[in-house]
């Protein structure tokens, strides 16, 4: 007889880690206003919610037996060079004398409009590049929690059932996904 595994979707669990940690920073930070703890406090604070959150998690569906299904939507495959291929032509501003007079004056004001609508249309580029680098950025972060938990539980067939096991995984794992940003903080911290 088979014993039938529950499933969590990627997509799900990704948004609802996004939320936790947005929650657990923005926690962090306005009860933190009223202590005046220091910026390095309610990193280590924040830091150490989402790693309690990440273990608390781990060990349930690793206790559970549940296992990851990717259903992240698939995007088309780019060729190499396609995106930035002809990304920054070579830009050479040009010189032009205004006259004096009313002419001088009209050229001006025509120039000046001309630069302003150029510098809006800069703007809404720069701003499309930031969106678009904001969706890599997502993607990729995706990915890697992704991988990182369908690594975690592949194991799940081995700890079902057993909370001594599942925990030992989800604190080794939890260490290795987080113990990093604490040295990093760490760093910083004496690096100042």
């Amino acid at each position: 007889m088979k014993i039938k595994q529950n499933y969590l979707k990627g997509k799900s669990v990704f948004i609802v880690s996004l939320f936790v940690i947005v929650i657990s920073i923005l926690t962090v930070y306005l009860t933190g206003i009223n202590y005046n703890r220091s910026l390095t406090s309610n990193l280590y604070l924040s830091i150490g919610i989402i790693a309690i959150s990440l273990f608390l998690f781990m060990t349930f569906g690793l206790y559970k037996g549940i296992g990851l299904i990717d259903n992240f939507p698939k995007f088309r495959s780019f060729k190499r060079g396609t995106i930035l291929e002809n990304a920054s032509p070579p830009f050479e501003s040009p010189i032009i004398e205004v006259g004096d007079g009313i002419g001088g004056l009209i050229l001006s004001i025509l120039l000046w409009i001309g630069m302003t609508i150029l510098i809006v249309i800069l703007f809404i580029v720069l701003e499309a590049i930031f969106w678009f680098s904001f969706f890599i950025i997502l993607t990729m972060l995706y990915w890697i929690f992704f991988r990182a938990l369908k690594l975690v539980f592949n194991k799940s067939k081995e700890t079902k059932g057993d909370i001594a096991i599942s925990a030992f995984y989800s604190l080794t794992y939890t260490i290795l996904y987080s113990g990093w940003i604490f040295g990093l903080v760490y760093l910083t911290e004496i690096l100042k």
